[in-house]
């Protein structure tokens, strides 16, 4: 396992609890974990001190936009940023906030969020991100629940704030708008007892006031991240200025380490949520580096566009848009006639077989490059160098096209937001690497936990269990939930929830999920357990089997019909035929999916959790074929490898 060290041996099944693999960490730690930047203790140090060192670089950009068109790039330096930022501190303390108070944000990502978060980190505010797709009540929730008592909003977000009101103004008093507050707003709000300004009005709220900026510790918390991981309410995720701190010493050495260090010159294209731990934690290292940040205009079907003018060097993705791409080049490859894409698979072939020898990707088909693949180079702007993908997997397919085509480094990264983002992360021209997430990056121990009841073995010959995960860049717990942070971090090991096989070489690859839990492939989380009781609801249904996995959008199910509820509602229909041919009939499946379809709109399911395509099941799933315990579990393995067919059909023909 050449990219990796052990640090501890692994130990056998005792007290109850089960065995666990030995503790690896990456070989570029073999000699400790890279210390943090003398003089860096919070997250307002990586700020001030890249102000400090490039006051005229540009920091900040976004398109301006003249008659409805939108033109080149308008930037803010680092000192013109600091500036800003200083008089919202100031403004936010004058509403009475102090060190520990929360402040929350709300919205598309652009420069007014990242001013927001430097301002809050000046004075040791909690940043509270808040974002829709946790569900319809979790805006609501997060206000409450975190104590937020001034909250920063995109203009169009302002009207679901305000829905909030009146339960979250127990602690909100003030509301501020990335942009302008029309009258209405100003006087719907105001009816509740709170504040309501424009950006440009809070700019100049504290006028001449200057608070001192209280002293902040590496332990102390400087955001509070909600994610949707389980079922039930959303957990805040308190992530310690240490976390954040550690991890960038650590992505700092690794990148080094690789001869890809960040340099000021790097550009990066800022869509992906800032409400997400992995595109925060990568503007706090391209801020560190004194690098420039140009935002989308938060339009997916613009950011194609959006790209092609802002030219990034380096690019964050989900699967979901990696996909998009990867579509979108075989799509137009096919249609480019007969000559067009038999010169591409012919480079593309030659490419792959030397990057498969060994080469490295610049070095593989210079002419190939050149002649061929330029143009999807240019596609991405014509400066990429690194993509890295996380969130979700990556399909093994598109990773292996993507790197031969792209002209860039592919990296798949895994980490979540307890573990402060990356802990695993591919490494530059290992073809090797692909379908794995790498090895760890230097600034964490790992080790595998035994699985029984999933026949997981930490100690076999191909260790695989549990991912567990050491370190200062964890989480410091769930916020007021200590009963839910006792149940992950044990003795100092997070465990993630996420199975894991050790490969030969020291890379991860993730394969199964110890919960019933599992992530689509543009980052959502699904709790199938707990679909499957609001889908069970349904009358016309005796029992669901919920399906999804990383690698499609969408929902799939395989159901048992209620016969009687079926038949009458054949009969009212005028459709005859027995149980069995009515399952078969596309209108019987049809009545069934909207049936879920009214069901999931009542208990207000968020749009990827709605079911997409069903089969019907005329014989009730039983222990005889393995498919459910002797309680009437689901034993979900099993029922994937008996419908696998019927599940990949399903897929198939819904596309």
């Amino acid at each position: 396992m050449q990219n990796v060290v052990e640090v501890e041996p692994g130990r056998p099944a005792a007290d109850g609890r089960p065995s666990v693999g030995p503790t690896y960490r990456s070989a570029y730690a073999r000699d400790g974990f890279p210390p943090p930047v003398p003089g860096m203790d919070c997250c307002y140090d990586i700020f001030r001190m890249a102000v400090e060192k490039y006051p005229n670089n540009r920091m900040l950009g976004h398109r301006e936009i003249v008659d409805g068109k939108a033109g080149a790039y308008v930037w803010k330096t680092y000192n013109e940023v600091f500036d800003i930022a200083n008089k919202i501190g100031n403004s936010i303390r004058s509403c009475g906030l102090a060190k520990g108070s929360r402040c929350g944000i709300y919205g598309a990502n652009c420069p007014e969020w990242i001013i927001t978060m430097e301002a809050c980190n000046a004075h040791g505010i909690y940043c509270v991100p808040l974002y829709d797709t946790l569900g319809a009540g979790a805006i609501e929730f997060i206000l409450c629940h975190a104590e937020v008592e001034i909250a920063f909003a995109e203009e169009k977000k302002i009207e679901l704030l305000v829905k909030t009101l009146p339960k979250s103004n127990e602690f909100l008093k003030t509301i501020v708008s990335f942009g302008k507050v029309t009258q209405e707003q100003k006087e719907e709000v105001r009816k509740y007892g709170l504040s309501v300004y424009s950006w440009d009005e809070f700019l100049s709220l504290a006028a001449d006031q200057e608070f001192d900026l209280p002293v902040k510790e590496k332990s102390d918390i400087c955001t509070i991240m909600y994610t949707s991981g389980t079922t039930g309410d959303p957990k805040g995720v308190l992530i310690s200025n240490a976390s954040i701190i550690c991890l960038i010493a650590g992505v700092d050495r690794l990148l080094s380490s690789q001869n890809e260090e960040l340099a000021e010159s790097d550009v990066y294209m800022s869509y992906l949520p800032l409400a997400h731990i992995f595109d925060r934690v990568v503007e706090e290292l391209f801020i560190f580096h004194g690098a420039s940040i140009g935002f989308w205009r938060g339009d997916v079907k613009l950011l194609v566009e959006d790209i092609g003018v802002l030219k990034p060097t380096i690019m964050c993705a989900v699967p979901r848009v990696l996909d998009r791409i990867f579509s979108g080049l075989q799509a137009k490859i096919s249609s480019g006639g007969f000559l067009k894409s038999t010169l591409f698979n012919v480079a593309y072939k030659f490419k792959h077989f030397r990057m498969m020898r060994g080469a490295k990707h610049n070095e593989a088909a210079s002419i190939c490059d050149k002649v061929v693949f330029s143009k999807v180079k240019e596609g991405l702007g014509g400066n990429v160098r690194v993509i890295l993908s996380g969130a979700a997997p990556l399909a093994t397919h598109v990773e292996e096209y993507l790197r031969v085509v792209t002209c860039a480094h592919v990296l798949q990264g895994y980490g979540l937001t307890e573990t402060c983002a990356g802990s695993f992360v591919s490494l530059p021209n290992q073809m090797s690497m692909i379908g794995t997430v790498g090895p760890p990056v230097p600034n964490i121990d790992v080790r595998l936990e035994s699985v029984p009841e999933m026949d997981y073995d930490a100690l076999a010959s191909t260790p695989r269990g549990e991912i567990c995960i050491r370190g200062e860049t964890l989480f410091s717990g769930y916020y007021k939930r200590e009963d839910l942070t006792k149940e992950v971090l044990i003795d100092g090991w997070f465990h993630t929830g996420d199975i894991g096989e050790w490969q030969p070489d020291g890379c991860m690859k993730i394969i199964d999920r110890k919960k019933n839990i599992f992530k689509l492939s543009q980052g959502e989380y699904v709790a199938v357990e707990n679909l499957e009781n609001v889908y069970g609801l349904v009358s016309a249904s005796d029992s669901i089997w919920v399906y999804g996995n990383s690698f499609e959008s969408f929902l799939v199910a395989v159901v048992n019909p209620n016969k009687e509820a079926l038949e009458s509602w054949a009969a009212a229909n005028g459709i005859s035929g027995d149980f069995e041919s009515l399952c078969k009939n596309p209108k019987a499946k049809e009545y069934i999916l909207g049936e879920l379809s009214r069901i999931g709109k009542e208990k207000k399911l968020k749009g990827f959790e709605f079911i997409k395509d069903v089969h019907l099941e005329p014989v009730p799933f039983d222990m005889d074929r393995d498919l459910i315990t002797p309680t009437y579990k689901k034993k979900r393995p099993q029922l994937l490898k008996y419908y696998q067919g019927v599940i990949d059909n399903m897929y198939k023909s819904a596309k």
